[in-house]
């Protein structure tokens, strides 16, 4: 036999000893009832504030407490609708995690505002919520059908509880006037439906729309009327930053107080500008920038302090100088201007007050109040006041 046969035969017996360690090796575990092991990664269970975005991580299933209320009223839960109404709106809140630490930063700033402007009307405290729910409070935020503001105000819903809106100026840009209105506006809601669930909803699409579904279908329950759908989600939304800015702690948020954004140290002010003042000459009388000033009043607009009454915040301190400021900066007289002189026509036949007006350039609102007009019957000859 060769060199090379013995070669292959030793070969082929380490192989067939081989084969019979490992087959009776399985028998024996068999036998015994063991299983081979499989080592395995183990994968760390982590919270939304602590999650990193790692490949193949497990995740808690987080979950809200078993009683909920908002503002005082109970949520039923035992509803399994509402109960998931409340856990998509929640599951999508508390793993929003960037969302969720800027919500817990800025609160610090506008909470204690809010909270004690609620304690003195004797509202809920729940309610601070619907600022984050509108607006994360952030102070130019706009929604695409022209709301704006923390509290998310509409143009003539603004104007209704004295939020002006002028080309120089929009006070729902002003936190604490729109505060106020927003508190106002949820007051009349909550004496309209004697809820403040509906207030709530009253609030997303309007007092008339909740006020015809009470009354066509019947029921004066939020949690069984058919809203539109935003306003369906909405009561759950502010329930779910409720339920996450209370207790951050209890689903894995720990913020370092330090980091937290303080309240705006300033002096609020009441003016009533004649006309108009330069904003950067103002703010470098009180030995500030006009930068600053802009920031702190983000309700005015343009590089002047417009004429009229208004807000006024600026930085804490120098609210005593700013009388002696604006008295200085303002001219002290006003410019004169000519003041037109009154001009009339004399009705001729076959005028009317619509083709007098067209032919002289004013309104027929303004002839009827020129001449103390309560219908339109004119007559021929006689005279009208055109201005």
């Amino acid at each position: 036999m060769t060199k090379r046969h013995h070669v292959s035969i030793s070969v082929f017996t380490i192989l067939l000893i081989t084969l019979f360690i490992t087959c009776r090796s399985e028998s024996i575990d068999r036998q015994s009832g063991r299983t081979p092991v499989t080592i395995r990664k183990i994968e760390t269970v982590s919270s939304p504030a602590t999650h990193q975005g790692q490949n193949n991580e497990q995740y808690n299933d987080l979950m809200f407490p078993e009683t909920v209320t908002l503002c005082g009223e109970k949520i039923p839960l035992e509803n399994r609708r509402v109960w998931e109404m409340l856990d998509r709106e929640f599951t999508i809140a508390v793993w929003n995690q960037r969302q969720v630490f800027l919500w817990l930063k800025r609160a610090a700033r506008y909470f204690p505002y809010i909270e004690k402007q609620l304690a003195e009307a004797g509202m809920p405290d729940d309610l601070k919520y619907l600022a984050v729910a509108e607006s994360d409070l952030q102070t130019k935020a706009r929604s695409p059908v022209g709301a704006l503001g923390y509290w998310q105000f509409m143009p003539l819903t603004g104007k209704r509880f004295g939020l002006k809106k002028r080309s120089d100026m929009d006070e729902r840009l002003c936190f604490e006037k729109a505060t106020g209105a927003a508190l106002q506006y949820l007051q009349k809601l909550h004496s309209m439906f004697d809820k403040w669930t509906l207030a709530l909803a009253g609030y997303n699409c309007g007092e008339r729309c909740v006020g015809n579904a009470i009354k066509e279908q019947k029921v004066n329950d939020y949690f069984r009327l058919n809203l539109p759908l935003e306003t369906e989600r909405f009561i759950f939304r502010i329930t779910a930053i409720k339920l996450i800015l209370e207790n951050p702690q209890r689903y894995g948020y720990n913020i370092n107080p330090k980091h937290v954004y303080l309240p705006l140290d300033i002096d609020i002010l009441n003016v009533n500008l004649k006309r108009s003042v330069s904003m950067i000459a103002f703010a470098s009388a009180l030995d500030t920038d006009y930068k600053v000033i802009k920031e702190l009043n983000p309700h005015l607009f343009g590089k002047r302090l417009p004429a009229g009454s208004y807000q006024l915040n600026v930085p804490q301190g120098d609210g005593v100088r700013v009388a002696s400021i604006l008295q200085r900066l303002a001219p002290k007289s006003a410019p004169r201007t000519k003041r037109s002189k009154a001009t009339y026509y004399r009705v001729k036949p076959g005028d009317s007050l619509g083709t007098i007006a067209a032919k002289k350039g004013v309104s027929v609102k303004q002839l009827k109040r020129l001449n103390k007009l309560r219908g339109s019957h004119i007559e021929v000859g006689q005279k009208l006041r055109l201005r």
